[in-house]
């Protein structure tokens, strides 16, 4: 999908949201994360960055091509002569021959010694040179492939970060909307639990004023009800939060969102799934594969390099004067071989080696340390399943006891205390329950975040 259908999408979501007045799905905030989220697109820009490394590291097979333009004036009498030669323009006279001529007809013997002054002593001469210069490594050991290689490995672990960004985020995403569905399931319960409280004080008036309870049971009931209203204020509270950590994932003030149909996500992850796509792992192997490449750029000394270079130019006293018939063209190559340097490179080479070996052997290490981990997660998984069940049932007896004691209270078979004990015991396993299930759902996670699977 290209950036401008996903801005699309993510703005035909949040609008049709709005219009609706239903609240954010999970799919569709999971859209917006992918979008809108600052740390995902922070980490996109990492990639990108990465992305320009591995186009410097490749660049340098090609070679530089540079231009120079030289503007020179100089009575320097080596600069004189340079320039003149350079643009080829150098005469006979440049070398004295005029004054060796006018000594030899005037003495009828050549002055070998005497310096020639307009040799010697040149006036102000312009040199205006305009180069052109190509140099390109031919062979460099397999250094610069090494180098090029291992860039795009970078680029790869960079790629790798993003995506365990993405995966963290996400995770957190849904986690968020799971810790809502519990929270709204707790609040109904708890709400069902108050409005009973709220019967139960209307009873106790009017069993008050028939002469059948005394007001210290109303105190109790007024206490309790008090108590559940702050429980459900707290509640309400954290709800607020909910919302306010979803705004800032999503970049969006989140108000309302559509509820998972159920209270915990649903985990199907193997072991084989979590090995073969956990990021850490992926990582590790692209840093092995650094490491091999490493040891190619520490064997690269003990091979020659050579390298080429090729160059046109042209010069004249005034700038860009007779430029055709004066051009000169230059073409080389060089070879350089280091034979020795006190082992050195032997020992370099060595490094590299034995830190290959060393990675190997940590990456089987990581493997088996995620494989512990995914047992001692499923482990807990199994553990806080049967403590939700068991906390279902006690719940359930606990609702039952409740409504037991509450009509045994109208009958006057048992104090409010009592009542209030048994409610009390009902509000401390809605509680309990919400806690495990919270626990239960983190764990969940916790597996589809070391597996990367999150959808």
């Amino acid at each position: 999908m290209t950036t401008l259908s996903r801005i699309f999408t993510v703005s035909f979501l949040i609008g049709s949201c709005h219009l609706m007045g239903a609240g954010l799905s999970l799919p569709a905030a999971l859209e917006i994360l992918e979008n809108n989220n600052l740390e995902i697109k922070s980490a996109n820009f990492d990639v990108q960055s990465a992305a320009s490394d591995t186009a410097i590291a490749k660049g340098y097979n090609y070679g530089s091509l540079d231009f120079t333009q030289t503007a020179t004036r100089s009575n320097d009498a080596g600069n004189v002569f340079g320039f003149k030669l350079s643009s080829r323009e150098a005469t006979f006279g440049d070398f004295g021959a005029e004054e060796f001529m006018n000594t030899f007809t005037s003495t009828g013997t050549g002055d070998y010694v005497t310096p020639p002054d307009r040799l010697n002593y040149p006036g102000y001469q312009n040199y205006f040179q305009s180069k052109l210069t190509y140099m390109v490594p031919l062979y460099t050991g397999g250094k610069l492939s090494a180098y090029g290689d291992i860039a795009e490995k970078m680029e790869k672990i960079k790629q790798l970060d993003t995506h365990q960004i993405k995966t963290e985020k996400r995770y957190e995403l849904r986690k968020s909307y799971y810790d809502m569905a519990l929270l709204q399931n707790s609040i109904d319960h708890i709400k069902t639990i108050h409005k009973n409280i709220s019967t139960l004080e209307r009873t106790t008036q009017m069993m008050i004023q028939e002469g059948f309870a005394k007001k210290v049971d109303l105190l109790e009931v007024e206490a309790r009800r008090a108590n559940v209203e702050r429980s459900l204020t707290e509640m309400e509270a954290n709800k607020k939060l909910l919302y306010h950590y979803l705004s800032f994932l999503l970049n969006e003030n989140i108000t309302e969102i559509e509820l998972p149909e159920h209270d915990y996500p649903a985990s199907a992850i193997s072991e084989t799934d979590v090995l073969t796509n956990n990021t850490d792992l992926k990582k590790a192997s692209q840093g092995l594969e650094i490491r091999e490449k490493m040891v190619d750029v520490a064997y690269a000394p003990f091979l020659p390099q050579i390298g080429a270079f090729a160059e046109a130019s042209s010069a004249d006293d005034t700038f860009l004067g007779d430029f055709n018939d004066h051009k000169a063209f230059t073409v080389g190559a060089k070879l350089s071989w280091n034979l020795f340097n006190g082992g050195i490179d032997n020992n370099g080479l060595e490094k590299a080696r034995i830190e290959k070996l060393k990675t190997t052997i940590q990456i089987e290490l990581a493997k088996k340390g995620v494989a512990l981990q995914y047992d001692k997660i499923r482990t807990e998984i199994e553990s806080l399943n049967s403590q939700v069940k068991s906390l279902e049932k006690e719940l359930e007896l606990a609702d039952q006891i409740y409504r037991n004691y509450e009509g045994r209270y109208h009958e006057h078979l048992t104090s409010m205390s009592d009542v209030i004990i048994k409610q009390s015991q009902q509000i401390e396993k809605v509680l309990n329950l919400q806690m495990v299930k919270n626990q239960r759902n983190e764990r969940i996670f916790a597996l589809e975040k070391l597996s990367n699977g999150v959808n």
